[in-house]
């Protein structure tokens, strides 16, 4: 399996969490007619209040550099950075389990 996933930490600005989920929701949504993005989860932290998580599978580090240059993905881009504070992001290479 070569496929290229990552975890992706994005902090917020303080009270701007709800508005940055927002946007990676409709991402997400914008992702299911790209179907080189097999999982593409938004999670919010129980602990961190400024802290939005996504979880992201691709089928390869090509498509998902690809994607970033796409229309949509530059918008949605654009409308999130003024929200966020910091983004972290581990790389990762996906081996199998349920839901791949």
């Amino acid at each position: 399996m070569n496929k290229y996933g990552a975890y992706v930490k994005f902090t917020a600005k303080p009270g701007e969490r709800e508005a940055l989920a927002d946007i990676m929701l409709e991402a997400a949504a914008a992702l299911q007619a790209m179907p080189e993005c097999e999982i593409y989860i938004v999670n919010q932290s129980g602990k961190d209040p400024d802290a939005i998580w996504v979880t992201e599978v691709w089928s390869s580090a090509e498509a998902h550099q690809a994607s970033l240059s796409e229309p949509a993905t530059k918008e949605a881009i654009a409308r999130a950075m003024p929200l966020i504070a910091g983004v972290e992001s581990i790389p990762v290479l996906p081996l199998g389990g349920k839901g791949l």
